[in-house]
């Protein structure tokens, strides 16, 4: 039977937490106990077989005692460039109140919003410093 795989970012993703777990010396099942998570998912996300939600991955960051943001951005969830984007996807993962859709639905919007804006500038306003020519969008204003 061939192995299906969810995507390469998956796949990395539980290579690198099976090296933490490894590292930390805690067993499957240790690990399992310690999150809360059943044992034979965690073997799943180990193997790429299956895409851990935020929340599991704060789970598994708090058991394995390393950063939640360094498994999201092992995961694809937050993009590992830029820190001011970083901290507002950092903020929409941290509500509590939003569910996992919502919050995933959120990221979708602001980084598809974040890239028709980086689109949009010049080049050279990517590349220097913050753009501060300031364009008035308001249209209650009459003609002159």
């Amino acid at each position: 039977m061939a192995k299906i795989k969810v995507g390469k970012t998956v796949s990395s993703l539980g290579e690198y937490l099976h090296e933490q777990r490894v590292a930390a010396k805690l067993s499957l099942r240790q690990l399992a106990e310690q999150t809360g998570v059943s044992n034979p998912y965690l073997s799943q996300i180990e193997r790429g077989l299956r895409r851990p939600s935020a929340e599991v991955l704060q789970q598994l960051a708090k058991a394995l005692r390393i950063s939640a943001e360094q498994l999201y951005v092992q995961a694809g969830i937050l993009s590992p460039d830029d820190g001011q984007v970083r901290s507002v996807e950092l903020a929409i993962l941290g509500d509590p109140v939003l569910s996992e859709r919502q919050k995933q639905s959120l990221l979708d919007v602001y980084q598809s919003f974040r890239a028709v804006a980086e689109n949009a500038l010049p080049v050279q306003a990517l590349k220097s410093e913050p753009v501060t020519d300031v364009i008035d969008l308001d249209t209650t204003k009459q003609g002159d």
